[in-house]
């Protein structure tokens, strides 16, 4: 494989090689992010290799998260693949160990490659660990170092960053399925196929993953008129389900069926305050449903000036935002969510990668096949040889 593909006065076509330790089966908003702008830029021609946990890595589960798996031992398959692909920009999503190994591959390979600061990782960890944010963040700034560009979800995030020391950050926001994310889907209290059948109204919901770094406790424990409703699944939702027996916890929901929990909420309370940006923020705005969250990275970049949802200053008074979002236009919220297009994140992303210049491309991957011709001729060529012989000979 090689060379550029042209199409007269049109843009290359561009091979990228995608390294992320978090893909399918994991439901969240970075696998979310990811697999639309990957089919985006493919309806337009590029190419993408991903390499994920789920190809034939060893792996073990991570703690407290066994459904999301380490891979282990990675590099050299990874080089592997990078040197059959042969890409034009190399991607690193995550800073679990394929990331690590990805950025180390590239390093030895003196190729360039651009990376992505999509969760509050130092926070995450020690949420469940006594790790100091502090030694998190100086985890998450050495794994960056080195690329040459740190995709950012929002502005805030990226001056808070700049804040800890971090470079070559670059604001790169998200989209959102406006045509899966309806309020056509809405199903009113009565009619058939209510998701909440049975529910006092209003209905305010929380989606997504049910873990401690959610801040879902700040939502379930609101003093509110009508249903607390919780999608999503995680290790915490036992023993909320235990702790808090009058909020309704209705499992994971996907696709449609997912859609028409938010179209059909009156409100969509986001409590959390870990999240880079908050993709069911948009998710619940493009279903008409107004949003209600605390003055956190995310929330304060998308709502503000909105009129599709309410701010509130951290520690401040949540419900009184929650319902104040009963007064608000759902139209309003639908029409905001629409100037939030796939198709401009991708080509954002498209133009944040760090691909070689043309001349040095060639010369690189001209070099690295010379490089592997030689290799398999002198395997060809000692195959005779004992074993003893070729060590030998390899050492000479």
């Amino acid at each position: 494989m090689g060379g550029d593909e042209m199409g007269g006065d049109e843009e290359p076509r561009m091979r990228i090689m995608i390294v992320t330790d978090a893909w399918e089966p994991q439901v969240n908003g970075v696998v979310r992010t990811m697999q639309r702008v990957i089919a985006e830029l493919t309806a337009e021609g590029h190419e993408f290799d991903v390499v994920h946990p789920g190809e034939g890595f060893n792996t073990m589960p991570l703690p407290t998260y066994p459904e999301i798996k380490l891979a282990l031992f990675a590099e050299r398959k990874i080089k592997e693949r990078f040197e059959a692909f042969e890409p034009h920009a190399v991607h690193i999503v995550t800073e679990g160990t394929l990331g690590m190994a990805g950025r180390k591959m590239c390093l030895k390979m003196h190729h360039p490659f651009s990376t992505a600061y999509h969760t509050r990782f130092p926070e995450y960890v020690s949420a469940r660990m006594p790790i100091p944010t502090s030694a998190g963040y100086s985890f998450v700034r050495w794994f960056h170092k080195y690329s040459g560009k740190v995709m950012v979800p929002t502005p805030s995030m990226v001056e808070e960053l700049k804040a800890k020391r971090f470079i070559n950050l670059v604001a790169w926001t998200r989209g959102v399925d406006t045509e899966t994310f309806h309020p056509d889907r809405r199903i009113e209290a009565g009619e058939a196929g209510d998701p909440f059948e049975g529910l006092p109204r209003p209905i305010f919901l929380n989606v997504g993953r049910v873990a401690v770094e959610k801040n879902i406790e700040a939502f379930v424990e609101l003093d509110l008129p009508g249903s607390k409703v919780v999608v999503g699944d995680g290790p915490a939702l036992e023993g909320l389900k235990k702790k808090y027996p009058e909020v309704h916890f209705l499992g994971a929901r996907f696709n449609e069926e997912l859609a028409t929990c938010y179209a059909s909420a009156d409100v969509f309370v986001f409590p959390s305050l870990t999240d880079t940006f908050g993709l069911v923020v948009l998710e619940a705005m493009a279903s008409g449903t107004p949003v209600a969250a605390y003055e956190a990275t995310g929330p304060k970049d998308v709502i503000p000036g909105s009129n599709a949802g309410t701010i509130t200053p951290i520690g401040g008074d949540l419900a009184a935002g929650a319902k104040g979002c009963l007064d608000l236009d759902r139209a309003t919220c639908r029409t905001y969510a629409e100037g939030y297009s796939w198709k401009s994140v991708a080509h954002a992303f498209l133009e944040n990668l760090q691909p070689l210049p043309t001349p040095e491309r060639r010369r690189f991957w001209q070099k690295l096949r010379r490089k592997k011709k030689t290799w398999i001729d002198w395997e060809q060529f000692t195959d005779w040889m004992t074993p003893e012989d070729k060590q030998k000979e390899d050492k000479s």
